[in-house]
């Protein structure tokens, strides 16, 4: 087998418990895996630690990736994103609770669509940071506190004291900016799709 093969057909020998097929895989997005994770836990072991659970995730449940609902990457990201924020609530619920916020992380809902989006601009590593340097400051706090802290709107609105339309609009003109900025690295990265 070599490199070239594409993620549908790696996931396929995967499902046959190839493990070829998944080292192969890990090569090719476990830096992207990586990066995103830390972005959200900001510890290098917590983020190995979510890569890790990932990665073995998709080799006991590679028969059960459905393509047609998406890109494998972007499923990735979506599971990528959950992991990372379970590990903030377990290590939230190990601290002491002594500010009124401690307790936002319990209440993190899963927006795996606004997490898609991102995935599809292929925003992870450094070319996020490039990109979300870009925005202004206003929407890098709302892209920061939704896609790295995992608060809701709704959250951001409350915490930054400013109306739900204007995080959803501050949310919008980000997306369109970063598309702007990232859409390059997807033509590059898929062209052998």
């Amino acid at each position: 087998m070599n490199d070239t093969a594409d993620d549908k057909q790696l996931i396929l020998l995967i499902a046959q418990k190839d493990s070829n097929a998944l080292e192969l895989l890990y090569d090719r997005y476990e830096r992207v895996i990586y990066s995103f994770a830390y972005q959200i836990v900001k510890d290098s072991m917590a983020a190995e630690e979510v890569m890790q659970e990932l990665f073995l995730r998709v080799w006991k449940n590679a028969d059960q990736i459905d393509f047609g609902r998406g890109k494998l990457l972007t499923w990735m990201f979506a599971v990528t994103r959950n992991l990372a924020i379970d590990h903030l609530r377990k290590r939230s619920s190990r601290l002491p609770q002594h500010s009124a916020d401690s307790g936002n992380l319990d209440m993190i809902q899963d927006h795996t669509a606004l997490t898609e989006d991102l995935v599809e601009l292929q925003m992870a590593g450094e070319q996020i940071r490039d990109a979300l340097l870009g925005l202004s400051r206003d929407q890098q706090q709302v892209m920061d506190m939704i896609y790295y802290q995992g608060y809701t709107q709704q959250e951001v609105a409350n915490l930054a004291a400013i109306p739900l339309g204007t995080v959803k609009g501050r949310v919008r003109l980000a997306m369109k900016q970063l598309h702007k900025s990232l859409r390059h690295w997807g033509r590059r990265d898929h062209a052998h799709e």
